[in-house]
């Protein structure tokens, strides 16, 4: 197995679990399809595009990343200011570092070698 399809498959599993966790989070909000729509639909779509495979896997991974940049700032944000849900933020936190590490595994290591 290589490099590549290693990361590909830690990013697959991380945007899962991160629309797992947003489902969760948001389950008994009173606005759950408005939070559903802006939270859970666009990791699965990065999903949907990294397990397609080909050029598409390359542009799901970038925007992944991008939107990983923003998972990272709400966990940081919800955690700073809303103690109750620090579980979901830091767990969200971790997701989201992992996946920006994931997107980018495969150019860092082309660029900066073993």
């Amino acid at each position: 197995m290589t490099a590549r399809t290693r990361s590909r498959i830690v990013l697959a599993v991380s945007l899962f679990a991160l629309a797992a966790l947003f489902t969760l989070w948001f389950h008994g909000d009173r606005h759950r399809l408005a939070a559903l729509l802006v939270f859970t639909l666009p990791p699965l779509l990065a999903l949907a595009a990294v397990l397609r495979g080909g050029t598409t896997a390359s542009r799901g991974g970038f925007w992944a990343g991008v939107l990983g940049l923003f998972w990272f700032s709400h966990g940081v944000m919800v955690a700073w200011s809303r103690p109750a849900d620090g579980v979901y933020a830091w767990a969200e936190i971790v997701l989201a570092l992992v996946i920006i590490v994931a997107a980018n595994w495969p150019g860092l290591r082309a660029r900066f070698g073993r």
